[in-house]
């Protein structure tokens, strides 16, 4: 079972450092944005520059699982931005639904292997 978590602790974190390395540095192509709900939300997040405060909580929680310290800090900060991700898929564009799905997957088994250290936060 560690070595399951670890290569799932190194997946999201590489999976997390490149996506959100990507909205500052470019360097994965992005087709144009579609003119659909899709696309208006996304181009609402670029226009505000909202897109960057997500980024960065992508490049620091994926760093954090990617060395191995502070794995539920990381969680934490990345938990928000992987709710959004699945609900912009299953309500904007389910096309990316599947790699959505197996992120979330990941997420929740790092979690269930964390559970102690967020046992506080469901105590009575």
């Amino acid at each position: 079972m560690k070595v399951a978590t670890i290569v799932a602790r190194v997946l999201l974190g590489l999976i997390f450092v490149v996506f959100g390395s990507n909205i500052f540095l470019h360097f994965i192509p992005m087709p144009p944005l579609p003119a659909t709900l899709a696309g208006d939300f996304s181009k609402a997040l670029m226009q505000s520059h909202y897109i960057y405060v997500v980024g960065l909580l992508q490049v620091l929680g994926g760093l954090l699982l990617l060395i191995g310290r502070y794995v539920p800090l990381g969680l934490t900060l990345l938990g928000p931005v992987i709710v959004n991700i699945l609900l912009f898929h299953i309500f904007l564009d389910p096309s990316g639904l599947p790699m959505a799905i197996i992120v979330a997957v990941l997420a929740l088994f790092l979690l269930w292997r964390h559970r102690t250290n967020f046992a506080g936060l469901v105590k009575p």
